[in-house]
């Protein structure tokens, strides 16, 4: 039964912009196994300000490159096809969310700068453990955007998600536990919402619903999903950026087993994680075409 809160949180995600025609159908193209560096140029091209992101991407300090690259075909194929399609994805969706703090709940800039930090660490933590470079990207997105759900209960519900997050610290329950007995949803419930609007299907959609119920999860994405829930429990303890949870629950050692780490591994890659974050805004600001 839908209650009030959920008709709330229903109704503003439907005022929220939908994706971009250009970027569903990267996204359609890149889902497809058979997808040629040749297909994405196709689609891309017909897009100046997608062009633009891909070109200012691949001649940022991101990449530094020492000669500039002109070529969209040519910067497909440098830059993967997995890393634009979460180039399409992640400053689309970037862009449709609020720059600024306009609600007491979550102050924006720790928020993001949780996300970052979960999307950075989950991307280290896969290159740690030798998964493919190409592959690499789609862990950082979906870190980056696994909390996407705090966004409406943040905006909407201002006031309660204030009190929710005060309650959990006092109560001594992580977030999404006080979510749930306070507001009666929570985050990934919201995420939900915004992963049917917007059509996030794949990993990134799957880490945004399940992250925190990963024991009901009998998807594909496994790998992705159990790295960003140790990752997020890292970036909750180590306190960069602030996600409103002050009582994270420390992952199952399922979770460290599935992976083969243990969380010692966090102080492997701690030391490039704040290196990361900065090349990481990078990233997120090619959504600006000035330069």
């Amino acid at each position: 039964m839908e209650t009030d809160f959920d008709k709330k949180i229903r109704d503003y995600i439907k005022t929220m912009p939908s994706l971009p025609t250009s970027v569903t159908k990267v996204l359609e193209i890149c889902n497809n196994p058979n997808t040629s560096p040749a297909d994405l140029n196709q689609v891309i091209s017909l897009d100046p300000v997608l062009v633009g992101r891909v070109l200012k991407l691949i001649n940022s300090a991101y990449y530094g490159l020492g000669q500039p690259v002109t070529n969209l075909a040519r910067a497909i194929i440098m830059l993967g096809i997995n890393t634009v399609k979460n180039l399409a994805l992640s400053t689309a969706v970037m862009g449709h969310l609020p720059a600024k703090n306009k609600a007491p709940g979550l102050n924006m800039e720790g928020f993001w700068r949780h996300s970052l930090c979960v999307g950075v660490s989950a991307k280290l933590l896969a290159k740690k453990r030798g998964i493919d470079a190409k592959l690499a990207e789609e862990y950082f997105t979906s870190g980056l955007l696994h909390d996407i759900g705090k966004i409406p209960l943040n905006a909407v519900l201002s006031n309660e998600y204030m009190l929710t997050v005060s309650a959990g610290d006092k109560e001594r329950k992580s977030l999404f536990r006080a979510e749930d007995s306070i507001m009666g949803l929570n985050h990934c419930t919201a995420g939900a919402m915004i992963k049917n609007a917007w059509k996030l299907d794949g990993a990134v959609g799957d880490v945004i619903v399940h992250h925190h119920n990963c024991d009901e999860y009998e998807g594909d994405h496994k790998d992705v999903l159990y790295s960003i829930v140790a990752s997020n429990w890292f970036a909750s303890f180590s306190g960069i950026g602030f996600s409103g949870d002050l009582r994270p629950e420390k992952p199952h050692a399922r979770i460290w087993e599935a992976l083969g780490v243990s969380l010692e591994i966090f102080d492997e890659i701690e030391k490039g994680v704040n290196a990361e974050i900065e090349k990481a805004e990078i990233f997120l600001k090619i959504n600006s075409l000035s330069n």
